[in-house]
């Protein structure tokens, strides 16, 4: 039997694929690349470690901080903690290490799903996604790691607002983009709260930067601690429209919150992050 062709998202999906070592214990494959490794990568390989020790239920919210930045082709061992099973919710701790140092920790909760109470708010407008641009080609502050995230990267990500991203000005701390896997996303619901998890680290920093008129390239900027609710099952296998905005920074430390939208309107997740945003020094 021939094998399938590897893409962007196959790739992805092959280091979200861990390893298990023992009962709680899990091998993830970071991969090969320039710089410092994603951070969306290890959070979404710390979720799969998580639900691989939960027998029933779904991943509800994950609260995680970045400790240390990560390296590629070093492998990371992920050490699952099983802190509570009951009859409706379960929680997990995992610390992720990669060449003897903790570089980052997770706590996810997983439930059964249950009929109850539902609101929303409604779909903020943005122009549908057919004909936008590409967002890391026309990002005013994009270096050589962009071009290659819309060369290669598992995600396309489209721009709402082209001229805003463009711009060389301030501009308010705002984004909106959609956002898609390039390629079929298998049955696993774990794999489709991971892909997910792994693109909503995309950009956050970015909503803040630009509004200082900070350029990424020339500033030091890191994720400091990431959250995620989902609301609803997360299944994305069609355009999600993902809104970041800030309404806070201080002492280099901005707060930016994002909200994802499924394609009909359905609100799929809440994202929370802050993040160190200091601009070049004299």
């Amino acid at each position: 039997m021939s094998e399938q062709p590897s893409t962007p998202l196959t790739r992805l999906l092959h280091r979200l694929d861990l390893q298990q070592l023992d009962r709680d214990l899990f091998l993830g494959d970071p991969g090969r690349g320039p710089g410092r490794l994603f951070g969306g990568l290890v959070a979404a390989q710390s979720l799969v470690a998580a639900a691989r020790t939960v027998e029933q239920g779904e991943v509800h919210s994950l609260h995680a901080y970045f400790i240390r930045p990560g390296q590629h082709a070093v492998p990371i061992q992920f050490a699952v903690h099983r802190i509570r099973d009951g009859r409706t919710f379960a929680t997990r701790r995992v610390v992720a290490h990669q060449a003897g140092e903790g570089i980052f920790s997770l706590e996810a909760s997983f439930t059964i799903p249950e009929e109850g109470i539902s609101h929303q708010d409604p779909m903020p407008q943005a122009p549908p996604p057919g004909g936008l641009p590409d967002w890391d080609l026309i990002r005013v502050d994009r270096t050589e790691a962009n071009e290659r995230w819309a060369r290669s990267g598992p995600i396309e990500i489209r721009a709402c607002d082209p001229e805003a991203a463009k711009s060389k000005g301030p501009v308010q701390p705002f984004r909106q983009v959609w956002m898609l896997p390039r390629g079929e996303m298998p049955a696993d619901p774990v794999m489709h709260a991971a892909v997910l998890t792994f693109a909503s680290d995309r950009g956050m920093l970015s909503t803040v930067a630009r509004m200082h008129g900070i350029a990424r390239n020339v500033s030091a900027t890191a994720s400091l601690d990431h959250a995620i609710w989902f609301h609803r099952p997360p299944r994305w296998e069609s355009w999600l429209l993902y809104t970041t905005a800030s309404h806070a920074a201080h002492n280099s430390r901005a707060l930016i919150f994002g909200t994802m939208y499924g394609e009909h309107g359905e609100l799929l997740a809440s994202v929370a992050q802050e993040g160190l945003v200091r601009g070049p020094r004299a």
